[in-house]
């Protein structure tokens, strides 16, 4: 227990030295903070220069809720939650292999660092990808992680922040499904993770945007706006009652598994789920309503 407690403690302490140091002291290109940053801005102008929906205003509903979600998701849940937990859970994993002669590296399949550089990160970019829109579907279709979701989900009008409005339990849930898959590859450096974090944070703000793009062709490949409006839809068909387009990245599992869905461009289509009108408004309502729903 004693190892445990010291992770806990060492991962506070590190993390929080790193963060420091990330709005501080920007010193790299892979700079996470200035990074969230430089990204949002630059899909909030194109927002405001290419809007879809005309008549929304550029601090839409709910902007500000979104805003404060981006600084406490991306940031101070990973000082307070994430950090130690992943640091902790790794150890206990190990632990319990051990009990049996194991390790995660006896589960590795091969080594990215053996391969070429963009090989290597198209691996790790695919898995991770491929492993979270799966996550989504179970999000969607596990009533209890799904009231964890309705959070994201009670964006009424879409902006590149929303991307951003999760319930913290929901990183718990994504990086306990990556850990396996990432871990039998192996391999992966920081810069590799930054990389594909940054590539699939554009991707996934370009999505929630107020933008009417559907990036022609390459649609099949990525998820743009006009696909991923309709995952937020009120309203679908009965046969799509768990949800549809799960993808954050890719748009190509959702039509490589069957659950594609754009009847039209959706621009002016209800979002939200059933039910929403009751559903909290403010930060610290939304953060323990699923909890509330358990001891009722």
């Amino acid at each position: 227990m004693e190892k445990y407690i010291e992770i806990i403690k060492n991962s506070y302490s590190g993390y929080w030295n790193y963060l420091k140091n990330e709005i501080l002291f920007q010193n790299n290109w892979d700079n996470y903070f200035y990074g969230l940053m430089i990204v949002s801005l630059l899909v909030w102008v194109l927002e405001i220069l290419f809007p879809w929906r005309k008549n929304q205003s550029k601090f839409r509903k709910d902007f500000w809720l979104d805003f404060f979600y981006m600084f406490f998701n991306f940031f101070l849940l990973n000082l307070i939650v994430l950090i130690a937990l992943s640091n902790t859970a790794a150890t206990f994993f190990n632990d319990i292999l051990g009990l049996v002669g194991l390790s995660i590296s006896n589960f590795q399949i091969f080594d990215v660092d053996m391969l070429p550089k963009v090989l290597g990160l198209l691996i790790f970019f695919l898995v991770s990808d491929f492993t979270q829109w799966n996550t989504n579907r179970l999000l969607h279709r596990i009533p209890f992680l799904w009231n964890f979701h309705k959070v994201h989900h009670s964006v009424k009008e879409m902006g590149f922040a929303a991307h951003l409005r999760y319930h913290w339990m929901e990183p718990v849930v994504y990086k306990s499904m990556l850990y396996l898959p990432i871990a039998i590859i192996g391999g992966f450096d920081a810069q590799d993770v930054a990389i594909v974090h940054f590539f699939a944070l554009t991707i996934g703000h370009l999505n929630h945007a107020n933008l009417g793009w559907d990036y022609g062709i390459f649609k099949y490949i990525f998820n743009n706006p006009k696909m991923h409006i309709w995952h937020h839809a009120k309203n679908l068909p009965p046969n799509t009652k768990y949800g549809v387009n799960f993808g954050l990245t890719l748009s190509t599992w959702d039509y490589l598994f069957k659950t594609n869905h754009i009847p039209n461009n959706g621009r002016d289509i209800e979002l939200g789920f059933e039910g929403d009108e009751s559903f909290p408004q403010s930060f610290i309502q939304q953060e323990i309503y699923p909890m509330k729903l358990k001891n009722e």
